[in-house]
Order: C-alpha cells, then structure tokens, then sequence
C-alpha cells in the first residue's frame, strides 16, 4: 500500500548565505518495497556545515544536491516493510538517506544498528561521524602526545565537544573557543581549561596568547580565519594542525578570504594536515568501543540541539551558519 512522505528538495542554489528560499518541502508517494528493497520510517536525520559544499554544483570530495531532488544526510531510522532476509521491521538503521520522512531502498544501502546501550541519535553525533573525525583528527591527523597543549576552535560544536573532552580523559591542557556565554560555560562543565568568548574578544590572537603563554602544541581547525590566524601566531615549532572545516568560509565566494600569517608554518615546521572522516571508517569499531567505554565510565557526554519535523529541517540547517547550536544539531523525525 502506497504511503506519503515528505522530503526536503533543494529548490535552488544559494549566492552566499543559504536562505530557507533554497529550500522546497515536497510530498511524494512511496510504493510497497520492491525484490530486495526495504522501507524506513526516519527517526532522526542529522545536519551539517560540510552539506553546505553540496550546494554548489562543483566537483568536491562529495557530489552536488541536484535541484528539484531530495537532499542526502545521515538519518537513524525504523524498518516498517522488508522484502531483504536481513531486515525485519522494527530493525533500527542507519543510512545515508535523510532529508525525508521515510523511503525505499536496497538493503545493501542499510546498515542495522548496534546501539552499544547508546541513545540513537548518538550515532549522528558523538557515536558517529562528528564523534569519529573528532576521534581521527586528534588521535591520528594530529598524533596527539604526552604533554601536548591542545587548541580547538568551536569547542562547543559537534565535533569540539568531543575533541576536547578525549583530550582531557587523556590529561591534556586544554583551550576552546565558542561564541556566547552559555557555550563558554558548557566548556567549563566538560572540564575545559581556558574557553574563550570569540564573540567578546577584540583580538582572538591575544586572547589565545594570555591562554597558553608557552605556545600549543596541536590545534584542531573546525572555524577558518582569524582563528586559524591565532593558531599560527601561538603555535610552537613543529605543533601539528588537524584541518577539519572552516565554517567561516562556506559561504565565501571564489576562493574565500586569505589568512595572515601562514608564513608561521615555513618558521615553525608546522604540520597542517586536511583530512575527510569518510577516509577513515575503519577506525569506526574501534571508536566506537573505546566511546561506549568512557561514556559507561562516565568520562564523556554530550550536548544536542533538536528541531522537530522535516520542515524545520532547512532551518535547523541555517542555524548552523549563526551559531545557534549547542553540541549536535539534529531534527528530530519520528
């Protein structure tokens, strides 16, 4: 029996900042799943800054949206018809198929969920690719060592949350950054041991400066711009940057805007080092039980901001180009 669903289709693409005009909530219907194929009521779908890339119809590390489609993101959802033996309906799942109510798909894009005794929204967030990259970028892009003073940028974001706390269970000194009070003092519940205010800072380079007077030693990229600039000027030799986005610069056209200082990098030895978590799943297990361990120890948690229902998934998008985000931003669909 067919059924309707709602889905979140890119209607057109953005010059600068998206606007909720970029957007198109479209209802369609589904057919009862066809040989091999499953259907799945969505849960969850999660959001984020790196989809703002597929926007453009330019070649990246990721294919364009197509206009007039259904947009794509990670989603935690529910099986309600199966004609796959590996699926039966109740199976919770994780795929690639958010921005939508529920759809038909091949069982071989599904992958059935293991919660480990996790929430499952978690496996959009700290469980899953923000909780990884933080995981890969700290521990492998950045080698982090014994002794390291550790700098990350949006500490309070998705990936943040979790850089700095791996950082501190492991006895590192630790500085975030995050616009807002409320953010800064999130930063300090998690054991952060300098959170700067961007918003309320002048000159970030400064502040970083009164924050670790003896240099870093590892500074995890997450913003772009000035913070990178600070990076740079407080780096000591041979500290290690793991580049992981520069949310500041989404949005820029051609190029985006150039940083002062990078000569630092010839001076210093630096190591700046880009990465893409996606190259990087087979550390997915090992995350994952390492994670499950220090969340049953009480060592790590986290924070998310919800929306509710897929039309206020464009604005639940939007607002990660505000900062209006604590923790994980996800939309909440079942």
């Amino acid at each position: 029996m067919a059924i309707s669903s709602r889905e979140c289709h890119l209607k057109s693409r953005p010059q600068g900042v998206p606007t909720h005009d970029n957007f198109e909530i479209v209802t369609v219907q589904l057919s009862d799943p066809g040989p091999g194929e499953v259907q799945v009521k969505n849960l969850w779908m999660t959001v984020d800054p790196y989809m703002r890339g597929r926007m453009n119809d330019v070649k990246s590390y990721s294919p364009p949206f197509q206009l007039g489609e259904a947009m794509q993101g990670g989603a935690i959802g529910e099986v309600t018809a199966s004609n796959d033996p590996n699926f039966k309906p109740g199976d919770l799942v994780s795929t690639f198929f958010g921005w939508r109510e529920a759809f038909n798909a091949p069982g071989a894009a599904l992958q059935k969920l293991d919660t480990h005794g996790l929430p499952p929204q978690a496996f959009l967030g700290a469980a899953g690719m923000p909780g990884l990259t933080a995981y890969v970028g700290l521990l492998k892009i950045a080698a982090l060592k014994d002794g390291d003073v550790v700098f990350v940028s949006a500490a309070a974001g998705a990936v943040g949350q979790i850089v700095c706390q791996i950082a501190k269970l492991k006895g590192h000194t630790v500085i975030g950054t995050a616009g807002g009070a409320e953010k800064v003092a999130y930063l300090k519940e998690i054991g952060v041991d300098h959170a700067i205010d961007y918003k309320a800072e002048k000159d970030l380079t400064a502040a970083l400066m009164r924050a670790a007077p003896n240099g870093i030693d590892v500074y995890f990229e997450n913003v772009g711009g000035t913070h990178l600039e600070a990076a740079l000027m407080a780096a000591n030799p041979f500290a290690r940057f793991a580049l992981c986005g520069m949310i500041s610069q989404y949005n820029d056209s051609g190029m985006g805007t150039g940083i002062h200082g990078l000569t630092a990098a010839v001076g210093k030895q630096l190591r700046l080092e880009g990465f893409i978590v996606s190259s990087h799943f087979d550390m997915m297990p090992a995350f994952v039980k390492e994670l499950s361990g220090w969340v049953a120890e009480g060592k790590i948690s986290w924070r998310e901001t919800v929306e509710e229902g897929i039309d206020r998934a464009p604005h639940a998008f939007l607002k990660l180009f505000k900062g209006e985000n604590l923790g994980k931003m996800l939309v909440k669909l079942g």
